[in-house]
């Protein structure tokens, strides 16, 4: 079926240019493929199967959130007063009670959680095979159990059901099982991957794990994978402020296994230091910012605007419902944008139409996705959220791609659409595992709390 949206404040943030694309009365034809098939101004010379009016609303691509947890939608709250690890203790030391079954279903509703805020696209991390343990010094001594590849792969099941578009990230877990058997373990999940809907199922990664792994070579093997099976790799690296010299000790480890010229991402990327960025952008290596994360966790402010001076590539995530509370976009390129005005004294250290573009295009980018999301451009999967600013009423369009970064948010937001089919209206999914997802994870404090304790 063929969609035409006409009439719309479209926002479309093409490819090569600081341009965000705005075309004050546009329109958008859509092929029954669910890809886009022109885009125009005025009244179209076309027709479709469907005719979508938006007078007076936005229309702009999906969100792309380039570092997120899915599997946490049913652990908002836990861990409040702590930093990066006790927050983890308290989160990741409830999922290591949780079956695979209940990690699906937290997966599926944290994956529809994103869609009704408008987010289309997830780089997702996994919850690794092997359960969390505490960090003692910044280090993990890599003896905790591990689950079954089912405990991975129903993940990976759960943002398909949903249908959203994601990549598929997994750990290693380098310090269980030999060499071969590790990478063994690996390809096995990427296979699972690469078996399904390669339009929603985009692409498989690495959960770079070289930052809390007691094992010297966990670079090297991360390598290896990336080498071997054609993947990616995001690390989370620098987020936190302990043991800051023993966690930028760890970027030579990277640096030396030739890791930054081969599509590596580093999330958070905080703790850095004038070197350490140097050569990450000299290598090639990017970086996704999660500034609503990283004030929750008290994990520091990202020096962003620096890195993209230097050519870095930046993407924005919104990590995750556990650790954002609420998967709002506007609010979280907000927050990113207010961080680094307060940081910098700058109020062109971060516009926004520069942080609009981080969260859509910018994180497609990073993730290698670009040629499929991230912008309303011809030939891209039909991402888009449609935003009304009257309803509730925002006042005048002075500037209306400044209004719709710095005055929206999810009451005004309508309807959200994956390749042209409408997903999620006012806040309800059309999904029908929507009712069950939500009932499945209400039941989490009854089953998990009791065999672990209160989370604090």
């Amino acid at each position: 079926m063929t969609l035409l949206v006409t009439h719309a404040h479209l926002i479309t943030v093409p490819a090569g240019t600081a341009d965000p694309g705005f075309v004050e009365d546009g329109w958008m034809l859509v092929g029954d493929d669910g890809r886009i098939a022109a885009i125009g101004s005025g009244t179209p010379a076309v027709t479709a199967d469907e005719t979508l009016d938006a007078s007076g609303m936005f229309v702009a691509p999906g969100f792309v959130s380039s570092h997120s947890h899915l599997f946490t939608s049913g652990l908002r709250g836990l861990g409040v007063n702590d930093t990066l690890y006790g927050w983890c203790d308290s989160m990741l030391g409830t999922t290591a009670h949780m079956s695979a079954e209940q990690l699906y279903w937290s997966t599926l509703h944290g994956s529809l959680d994103f869609l009704s805020h408008g987010v289309t696209t997830a780089y997702n991390f996994t919850d690794p095979l092997q359960a969390w343990e505490s960090m003692v010094d910044g280090k993990r001594t890599g003896t905790a159990g591990m689950r079954e590849l089912e405990y991975h792969f129903r993940q990976a099941d759960g943002c398909l059901d949903a249908g959203i578009r994601f990549v598929d990230a997994s750990g290693l877990d380098v310090t269980v099982g030999t060499d071969d058997e590790i990478l063994e373990r690996f390809a096995a999940e990427v296979a699972h991957t690469r078996a399904m809907d390669p339009s929603l199922a985009l692409g498989a990664s690495i959960m770079g794990q070289v930052q809390w792994s007691p094992r010297p070579e966990a670079a090297e093997l991360e390598v290896e994978a990336m080498r071997r099976y054609g993947v990616t790799n995001q690390a989370h690296f620098l987020e936190s402020p302990e043991a800051i010299e023993h966690q930028q000790s760890k970027f030579a480890l990277y640096r030396d296994a030739g890791a930054l010229g081969l599509g590596l991402m580093f999330g958070h990327f905080i703790q850095t230091t004038p070197e350490i960025i140097e050569q990450s952008v000299a290598g090639g290596a990017s970086m996704s910012w999660q500034p609503a994360s990283n004030g929750r966790l008290a994990s520091g402010i990202a020096l962003v605007p620096e890195m993209l001076e230097m050519g870095m590539k930046v993407g924005v995530g919104l990590d995750d419902q556990a650790c954002t509370d609420v998967a709002d976009p506007w609010q979280n390129m907000r927050i990113g944008i207010y961080a680094q005005r307060a940081r910098t004294k700058d109020p062109l250290s971060m516009t926004p139409e520069l942080m609009l573009r981080l969260h859509t295009l910018g994180g497609a980018e990073i993730m290698g996705v670009d040629d499929r999301v991230g912008s309303l451009e011809v030939g891209k999967f039909a991402d888009f959220v449609v935003v009304d600013p009257r309803h509730p009423d925002v006042g005048p369009l002075w500037h209306p791609v400044r209004s719709y970064v710095l005055a929206m948010s999810p009451r005004n937001l309508k309807q959200v659409y994956v390749g042209g089919r409408l997903v999620d209206e006012s806040g309800v999914s059309v999904n029908p595992l929507a009712v069950e997802a939500s009932a499945k994870v209400h039941e989490l404090p009854a089953s998990v709390v009791p065999l672990r304790g209160h989370p604090h």
